[in-house]
């Protein structure tokens, strides 16, 4: 539990982050998760239109997230050695034709095929971008990867508000217009490619640095890895049961209409976003493993209340899980780069896979409970999953011999 290793410090690609570049990653990511979360968003008129069992609709997150989740970790470790820095728009257009592909659906197998292609292009994007996020950070980590967070989890926050807006009284066929934001974001991301190439791609230091040993005893690496993957889980089984779940809970136990549930989705998500962009530079100052304690089990005394809350106290829980909550993500990914140093691709990679993995499963494995059991059974069920947290008390502390813990 006191293991304390000590951790070269990591020479800055550049002296200083690059907030130019980081915004428009960051904007990138607002792009992505907002198209994202519209699907989400739009579950009750999906369920509605094709008359989708809660199983069904699980399916449908289980689809996307896997397409996701597989390919990351591949995508991540492959461009470790041989960056592609264009496929990031690549990406994108994936993204840009499922939107299409879902908009003109007329039948659930044509529903799940939309899904893994924005899950496929997900896979694209969440690897590099991580990596160009950390290039342009200037050393302080974890401020540029909230930045780069934030931009998704404020898209994430959006995405419901804009499908109550649109999508909701105009129909599935005004997905359409979403397409048009993935086009301006294969645009984005083409100009922040090639700033990816012209200031560092060298593959023959990339190969290098993917080659270089970590420099930690394996038994570190390997029971810290496993405590951050069973963080992973409690994080984001808890997350599957507000982001697909909670309108729909909203609407059984306070019956309240799909656009008033859809706000406070809303307000969950915004949480999420005001979290993510405290928790990196706080975890640059503090450590990460503090971060990670916190944010995970920080949340049980509310997630425990949250099933017995009346209707004015469900917003201000929700709340307060989210911004909470959000800070976990950035610091876990973070500390995971600091012990395998070199391997940003397949470290992102892998945790972004993971969060999509098993975010899916959980939503896939919740709708089952739901059919089942009733929605406030899920609610009931997942307020214990954050008590896993308890497990971050067990990964060392990383000191760096130039700066502050990790």
């Amino acid at each position: 539990m006191q293991d304390r290793v000590a951790v070269a410090p990591t020479p800055a690609v550049l002296a200083e982050p690059r907030f130019k570049v980081l915004g428009a990653i960051s904007f990138s990511h607002f792009l992505n998760d907002l198209i994202q979360s519209l699907i989400v968003a739009i579950y009750p008129l999906l369920k509605s239109n094709f008359h989708l069992s809660f199983a069904e609709i699980g399916v449908i997150s289980l689809t996307y997230q896997l397409s996701a989740s597989i390919l990351q970790p591949l995508i991540g470790l492959y461009t470790d050695r041989h960056p592609k820095p264009h496929s990031l728009s690549f990406g994108m257009g994936l993204t840009l034709a499922g939107m299409l592909t879902l908009a003109l659906a007329d039948r659930y197998l044509i529903i799940l095929a939309a899904a893994a292609l924005v899950g496929a292009g997900s896979a694209i994007f969440h690897p590099e971008s991580s990596r160009i996020a950390r290039l342009a950070s200037g050393g302080r980590h974890g401020l540029a990867q909230s930045i780069f967070q934030v931009g998704g989890s404020a898209g994430q926050a959006c995405g419901p508000l804009l499908a109550a807006a649109i999508i909701v009284p105009h129909g599935q066929l005004s997905i359409a217009w979403f397409a048009l934001l993935a086009l301006v974001g294969v645009g984005v991301l083409w100009n922040v490619s090639n700033w990816y190439k012209r200031a560092h791609l060298d593959r023959r230091a990339a190969r290098t640095a993917v080659l270089r040993p970590s420099g930690f005893p394996r038994r570190i690496v390997a029971r810290s890895m496993s405590i951050l993957i069973v963080l992973l889980f409690s994080k984001y089984f808890y997350l599957a049961s507000i982001t697909s779940y909670l309108i729909f809970y909203l609407m059984e136990r306070f019956h309240l209409v799909l656009e008033s549930a859809q706000i406070y989705l809303f307000v969950f998500l915004f949480a999420v976003a005001l979290g993510t962009l405290i928790g990196g530079p706080v975890g640059d100052r503090l450590g990460r493993k503090a971060v990670i304690w916190f944010s995970i089990l920080g949340i049980a005394p509310f997630t425990l209340v949250l099933p017995y809350a009346n209707l004015a106290w469900t917003g201000v829980l929700c709340f307060l899980i989210g911004l909470i909550l959000a800070s976990a993500f950035t610091a876990i990914l973070v500390f995971a780069q600091e012990l395998l140093p070199g391997r940003t691709g397949a470290v992102s990679g892998l945790f972004f896979g993971l969060a999509f993995g098993l975010g899916g499963v959980g939503a896939a494995v919740l709708g089952v409970m739901a059919d089942h059991y009733g929605i406030t059974f899920v609610y009931r069920t997942c307020s214990f999953l954050p008590l896993l947290g308890i497990a971050a008390a067990f990964l060392p502390r990383l000191e760096r011999t130039g700066g502050g813990a990790a």
